[in-house]
């Protein structure tokens, strides 16, 4: 068995090597690879308990990268819950988000999908591209207000 838990240790420390990764995540890993379920949730809480797996840590940087991406709100929330990161962390990572740069971020990407365009269809197929990159309809109707207004001028 405690030979069981070091092979688990050292699969867990090689896995870590490649990116970061939630407990979800780093136990789902683990028990897929093979590893008993009670050495995948010892190893977890050894690597928590080492500093090598921190949700909020994680949580962050899956906010950042998304929403430096162009991505919206609902699309981060899909991003955090996919990996395994608890709800109770959610509200303090979201507020990471600058809702002001998630709108510059959603004109950027009004901007380059268009090119110029002022077509009413092109416009709606932009404006729905951002929905679904996770945008609130609201926050993307704002955007497209917000090029148009910048290219009246």
């Amino acid at each position: 068995m405690i030979d069981n838990l070091e092979s688990t240790k050292k699969r867990a420390l090689k896995i870590l090597g490649n990116r970061s990764f939630s407990e979800k995540e780093m136990y789902d890993r683990l028990v897929n690879k093979g590893e008993s379920q009670e050495n995948s949730e010892e190893t977890v809480a050894w690597l928590v308990s080492l500093g090598y797996i921190n949700d909020e840590t994680y949580a962050l940087q899956i906010v950042e990268h998304y929403s430096y991406k162009g991505y919206g709100l609902a699309r981060v929330r899909d991003e955090l819950y996919k990996r395994g990161i608890p709800r109770d962390l959610w509200d303090s990572v979201l507020t990471a988000i600058d809702n002001d740069g998630a709108s510059d971020a959603a004109v950027a990407f009004l901007s380059k999908k268009l090119r110029g365009s002022f077509d009413e269809n092109d416009i709606r197929k932009a404006r729905d591209a951002l929905i679904r990159r996770g945008f609130s309809y609201e926050d993307a109707k704002l955007a497209v207000t917000k090029y148009l207004e910048s290219k009246e001028h």
